[in-house]
């Protein structure tokens, strides 16, 4: 019962990943498409959080932790980007006087 449970949430996860790939690719704007990347990466993490426990395995943990790390430094770039313009500033604070 359980496992028939997992596959419909990873059939359903999928399912929502190709809606977020819809919003990616038509926009309209950029935080949509930020906020599509977002939430596909974390789609991604829940469904290999799924398989581990398909498989009865702690293997992937680790690419759940990667994936994780990288989206989030993902999505705080793009908001830096989508705020000021740039995502790495140059340091000089010398121009501002």
């Amino acid at each position: 019962m359980l496992e028939m449970m997992l596959y419909v949430a990873l059939s359903l996860l999928g399912l929502a990943i190709l809606g977020c790939m819809y919003r990616l690719l038509a926009g309209p704007s950029i935080p949509d498409r930020v906020a599509a990347l977002d939430t596909i990466g974390i789609m991604l993490v829940s469904m290999i959080a799924i398989l581990c426990m398909l498989l009865r395995t702690t293997a992937y943990i680790d690419i759940i932790l990667v994936i994780g790390i990288l989206t989030f430094i993902g999505t705080t770039a793009f908001a830096k980007y989508i705020e000021r313009g740039v995502v790495l500033e140059s340091g000089d604070d010398k121009q501002d006087r």
